[in-house]
């Protein structure tokens, strides 16, 4: 009996590791076909420089859509459509203006002030100022120092002066302790009578660029104008008011306009066993008006359009159903991607596994997964596999914005591509985000590990 069970667990063995060996050769033949004959590099020139920013509504977001199921279908899905859902339609409206007078001398009698113009960039979705207004300057480093001060708020510009945390290894870290003053800021200072708002972009890059990004009002609260500012200007606007005082001329014209029609991309390769079951694999197509939003989300868009082109370039036959989505709306609504969950939920579908490349096409480093632990083990044994490609960190927690509606409606395990993230902050929601700045060898390896790991959740399943 014991050699029964002896020879049991070596012919096992045997089978993992034969298994293992022809995945190996398969992923690295995947890996061969992208470095060699990959169009996502070409794919992603195209849509920043003939078609660049996109943001939702924008007669520019219609060219994207358009541009994307032609570059779908190019990949040779089964078949490729729109989905359809309303989006936002948020417009800047026009330069957006931070001009500072900083108190120079003054003798009693006549005041001598000094004038520079900051970089600013109006935050989306955020309430122009219907035309100039002109108030002191207040800084606060945290809401803690809001509240503390907030007697002194009424009819003041609040400063949000909170840096992003040079600790944090992980970046992502960073911007998720610091969005919140993006995000909450304008309405907290509203609420004690703030007339504007103006926030350190969330970055610690080394230039100027101001970052946009969403925020929301709270709706109890007047509406105030806001706007974020470069780094160097926040710290020159920083050290001007612990010397003197500051007032400000501030400018800015955005507005919504009514919803109007966006679409979801969809491809799909059909599952030959598992046809009802749903793997997807997707980024958001829309960008920031600032610039061509080339790592955010252009790379995670033309990743998943190689990860199907490749695929059918090897002639495989997925066993469950794959869809490539390229969501709709992420950055400021996130309308794309809570469609695809609702119309997946109306119709009953079974979706086993989702993952989003929306962290730039940089260096690979791994996974981060969101499932049970079972799961997650499951993912970890292919380490091995994935390391030789850069993924070689498989970690707990990940996912992204427009696949977390299959997670919260569905249940679906969700998993995020981790590309290095030292860089990603000196370029997000920036208009540095352009094409130059991402370099083809690091966005095809992205694609070659997104592969290998569709290729093993279909082939093993969860």
């Amino acid at each position: 009996m014991k050699k029964l069970l002896t020879a049991a667990a070596l012919f096992s063995l045997t089978l993992t590791a034969t298994a293992q060996k022809e995945d190996s050769l398969f992923i690295r033949r995947m890996a061969d076909e992208i470095l060699v004959n990959s169009k996502a590099y070409e794919n992603l020139r195209v849509l920043t420089k003939q078609i660049g920013a996109r943001l939702a509504g924008s007669p520019q977001m219609v060219k994207a859509e358009q541009w994307g199921l032609k570059a779908m279908q190019a990949a040779g899905p089964d078949k490729a459509w729109f989905q359809q859902c309303m989006v936002p339609h948020w417009v800047r409206g026009g330069r957006d203006l931070f001009q500072a007078e900083r108190l120079v001398s003054s003798d009693g009698k006549n005041k001598k002030w000094s004038t520079s113009y900051l970089d600013v960039l109006a935050l989306g979705n955020s309430q122009g100022s219907n035309g100039a207004i002109r108030a002191q300057v207040m800084m606060v480093r945290d809401f803690a120092e809001l509240e503390a001060k907030k007697d002194s708020v009424k009819g003041k510009i609040v400063f949000y002066n909170y840096k992003f945390n040079p600790t944090f290894v992980r970046t992502f870290q960073a911007y998720s302790d610091a969005v919140a003053y993006r995000g909450q800021g304008p309405s907290r200072a509203a609420k004690y009578g703030a007339k504007g708002t103006i926030v350190r972009s969330m970055s610690h890059s080394t230039d100027n660029n101001p970052h946009t990004g969403g925020m929301s009002y709270a709706d109890s609260l007047p509406k105030i104008p806001a706007v974020a500012v470069g780094l160097k200007d926040a710290d020159w606007l920083d050290s001007t008011l612990g010397r003197t005082t500051v007032f400000a001329t501030m400018q800015t014209a955005g507005h919504f306009l009514p919803d109007t029609i966006g679409n979801n991309v969809i491809g799909e390769l059909r599952g030959t066993e598992f046809p009802n079951q749903y793997i997807t694999i997707g980024g958001h197509l829309d960008s920031w008006d600032a610039a061509e939003g080339a790592h955010d989300d252009g790379a995670g868009v033309v990743q998943t359009i190689e990860v199907l082109r490749v695929l059918k370039a090897m002639g495989y036959k997925p066993r469950h159903s794959i869809r490539f989505v390229l969501f709709a709306n992420e950055e400021n609504g996130t309308r794309g991607g809570r469609k695809y969950a609702e119309e997946a939920k109306a119709k009953g579908e079974q979706h086993i596994f989702a993952l989003e490349s929306d962290a730039g096409g940089f260096t690979p480093r791994g996974f981060g997964f969101t499932g049970p632990e079972a799961q997650y083990q499951k993912i970890l044994a292919w380490k091995d596999l994935l390391a030789p490609y850069g993924a070689s960190e498989i970690v707990r927690g990940g996912g992204g914005s427009d696949i977390a509606p299959l997670g919260r409606e569905l249940g679906t395990p969700l998993c995020g591509f981790l590309p290095d993230s030292q860089r990603y902050f000196d370029y997000h929601h920036a208009r540095n985000d352009i094409f130059e700045n991402v370099n083809k060898r690091e966005l095809e390896l992205g694609a070659v590990n997104m592969a290998a790991l569709i290729y093993l959740i279909d082939k093993y399943g969860l």
